[in-house]
């Protein structure tokens, strides 16, 4: 959380920039970060197009895996991820993790270069991140703990309560 406001303050006109435009203060988004990625320290070891080529024929969630998997080569497609792309093990792109599908749903160009690159730009990354919140029913100014108006949002994130519940109580911590 240290951490988290640090790179708060050092960021301040992005994140300012971010609430303006989605509504989503910073330390939520910096929570996501800090947890999924170690604010970009981690971003994963596996070759994303691999990972999920690989998924897609586990007969477990073959059609979930099967959409990652065109969403992932529409990126490459798109240059947004090359093919030899390092992610997590579940094909997760960039510093907050998204899956290739939500790259393309709710990808950003937070930076202004003209492609979205979750895994290089913070400001994408973060960027993508406020959206998918935002597409997920985040309301400016509505609170984000547990009970509050966007409380769901985050559960869209990510389905583990317990995931939730550090989210929400960092992102406090963070925003003061």
């Amino acid at each position: 959380m240290r951490k988290g406001r640090q790179l708060k303050q050092q960021n301040a006109q992005l994140f300012a920039s971010i609430e303006s435009r989605y509504g989503v203060p910073p330390g939520v988004l910096l929570a996501i970060w800090g947890m999924e990625t170690n604010f970009g320290g981690f971003m994963g070891n596996q070759n994303i197009v691999s990972a999920v080529a690989t998924l897609a024929y586990d007969c477990r969630r073959s059609e979930f895996f099967t959409r990652q998997l065109h969403a992932a080569l529409q990126l490459v497609d798109r240059g947004s991820l090359r093919p030899d792309s390092i992610g997590a093990a579940h094909g997760e792109v960039g510093q907050t993790q998204f899956l290739p599908e939500n790259v393309v749903k709710f990808g950003v160009d937070g930076d202004g270069d003209g492609r979205i690159d979750l895994i290089r730009s913070k400001a994408d990354a973060l960027h993508s991140t406020a959206n998918f919140l935002r597409g997920h029913g985040w309301r400016p100014g509505g609170g984000y703990q547990p009970g509050q108006a966007n409380y769901r949002a985050i559960q869209g994130w990510n389905a583990a309560s317990v995931y939730q519940q550090a989210i929400a109580i960092m992102a406090a911590d963070i925003d003061g």
